[in-house]
């Protein structure tokens, strides 16, 4: 009996499961507004945002081999500030609900050891421009502010939604990590977060 002829077909070599994110979450409110939602926000952003770099890290060439924390700071502010900034670092000389600053670069995070913290960046949101939207869309302050960290997060990771083909593939991941969260999809009605990512 002769041996079994041998397939031509090779298998994918098997990808290595990436290893869990250890996410370093800091919260700080700059704006006295905020006062009565922090007591849920603190325990609602946080979740919101861990969520967000589970679902999109593969897009992140910074977070590649990381075993170490990454970290993101969410900062509630109010429209001045986030004013000042979205003129400052974008020429845009007005309030944003939004607006995400990204730490390291792929080509700096490579040069790190695994262990080493990864600064991803920071989310800033303006309270009185949140607080009105949420009110415009008939939605709780909560949930429109997880969507603007998961959203911001998102662009953090190297999403954006410039292209319409971006934009599509953003919006459905956001989409699906709101309903992990319990958050119905908030474009249903056609209301987009216009959350700004600076280079």
């Amino acid at each position: 009996m002769s041996p079994a002829p041998r397939s031509r077909h090779r298998s994918a070599p098997v990808k290595p499961p990436a290893r869990p994110l250890r996410p370093k979450l800091s919260l700080r409110s700059e704006s006295r507004a905020w006062a009565p939602a922090l007591p849920e926000l603190r325990k609602s952003l946080p979740r919101a945002a861990k969520a967000a770099l589970a679902a999109g890290r593969s897009r992140c060439a910074a977070l590649a081999g990381a075993a170490g924390p990454v970290e993101i700071d969410l900062c509630l502010s109010d429209d001045a500030a986030v004013r000042a900034l979205n003129r400052d670092y974008r020429g845009k000389d007005k309030p944003t609900n939004v607006l995400s600053f990204p730490g390291l670069e792929g080509a700096v995070a490579g040069l790190l050891p695994p262990e080493a913290p990864r600064p991803l960046g920071d989310i800033v949101l303006a309270y009185e421009t949140c607080a009105k939207e949420a009110q415009d869309q008939g939605k709780s302050l909560g949930d429109h502010v997880q969507h603007l960290v998961v959203h911001g997060v998102l662009h953090l990771l190297g999403y954006d939604h410039e292209e319409e083909a971006e934009a599509a593939e953003m919006e459905t991941l956001e989409v699906r990590i709101l309903a992990g969260l319990g958050i119905a999809d908030p474009y249903a009605a056609g209301d987009a977060p216009g959350a700004e990512a600076l280079p």
